[in-house]
């Protein structure tokens, strides 16, 4: 299957760019975007991915406000033409390689987009990220990140939403390799260990002059198997900030957080406190298509040029009794403490806490706060 891409030396295996190195099924290739006006009034989630072992691409646009989730989800056969990222009305255009990104949604049901990203530090290669499920790798995945601005406009049912650089962050990743995706697999043998849950903290802060991305992972125990903390300065300088304490605040009797106080040290030992709060929370598995969402999930095959729009009532309870078992993301807003002088930020406050979590006192899957 050869396409324009081999023209270029960009191959990593003795085949055509468009066959996966591997022939996992759960292959995938990605971008995910969230922007946010700072007032936590909306929330804007996006993004595009291809699954090329399951002849699957697709895209969304997820719109979280006055309560509700609106979504509109595109599917369709995964294609060759890498270079033009798209999924039916959805496309993706790489202005400047790691710099500017342009988002575009044509009208579909009501709804259209025209985005463009700007980021504000270079981005940040994150750790490798390797999960096991007995002897199976479950996840091996690779990502950058970065914070940024936006400008554009969005249109909801004729209410068009400007957006612009002064007010509009945000951040985005690109991430590839092998996570579960599309339909459910055969369960097989029962894992042994068994999964008991996972907790997980995402922070990707812009402030005016660095980035902060904090990215953990503990295991039931509160073991420690992903500790990735930074800070980026605009001249490309990385620090490393050490091993964050953290803690999570959970409003009483759910799992969900109202922020988080983090810890962090400098190469130089200054320590640094970060107060992040929440202001507007948006479960990525409602209308998002992450793990555990229903309707929509990533690498299913919907068939050829799907598209829908579909809206949820965060008041209802069965909604509402979803959030503790997926990842939640939120508009967050940083407080960052160091040497005396305080740094206002803005940006992703992800966290999920499944199953148990024995240092937050999550005995088992149905575990709250007091």
């Amino acid at each position: 299957m050869i396409s324009p891409l081999d023209e270029f030396p960009i191959h990593q295996s003795p085949a055509p760019v468009l066959w996966p190195a591997t022939s996992d099924r759960n292959f995938y290739d990605r971008n995910y975007f969230n922007a946010h006006d700072r007032t936590g009034e909306i929330f804007v989630i996006t993004g595009l991915g291809y699954y090329p072992n399951l002849g699957t691409k697709d895209a969304y646009l997820l719109v979280a406000r006055n309560g509700q989730h609106t979504a509109v989800h595109l599917s369709d056969l995964c294609d060759g033409d890498r270079m033009n990222q798209h999924v039916g009305a959805y496309s993706v255009e790489v202005i400047e390689p790691l710099q500017t990104i342009r988002l575009r949604l044509e009208e579909t049901e009501g709804i259209s987009a025209d985005l463009t990203w700007e980021g504000s530090f270079p981005v940040i290669q994150e750790e490798r990220h390797i999960l096991r499920s007995g002897s199976r790798v479950t996840l091996d995945a690779q990502r950058f990140a970065q914070v940024g601005t936006w400008s554009g406009h969005l249109v909801i049912d004729g209410e068009r939403i400007e957006m612009t650089p002064d007010r509009w962050v945000g951040s985005r990743d690109r991430s590839w390799g092998i996570r579960p995706v599309g339909e459910a697999e055969p369960a097989g043998a029962p894992a042994d260990p068994p999964f008991d849950g996972m907790w997980w903290l995402y922070v990707p802060m812009r402030f005016e002059e660095f980035a902060l991305v904090v990215i953990l992972q503990e295991d039931p125990n509160g073991y420690r198997t992903l500790n990735d903390c930074h800070r980026v300065w605009p001249d490309g300088r990385i620090e490393q900030m050490g091993w964050p304490q953290v803690r999570i605040h959970y409003t009483s009797g759910t799992r969900t957080p109202t922020g988080a106080t983090l810890h962090l040290t400098t190469p130089s030992g200054t320590p640094i406190e970060v107060e992040v709060s929440s202001l507007l929370a948006a479960p990525l598995h409602v209308g998002g298509g992450y793990g555990g969402d229903p309707d929509w999930t990533h690498g299913m095959w919907k068939g050829e040029k799907f598209a829908e729009r579909l809206t949820y009532d965060l008041a209802d309870p069965a909604v509402q009794g979803r959030f503790m078992f997926g990842c939640v993301d939120h508009v967050g807003r940083a407080v960052l403490t160091e040497d005396g002088r305080t740094h206002e930020g803005w940006g992703l406050f992800e966290h999920f806490a499944i199953g148990r979590h024995d240092p937050t006192g999550f005995g088992d899957w149905f575990a709250v706060a007091p």
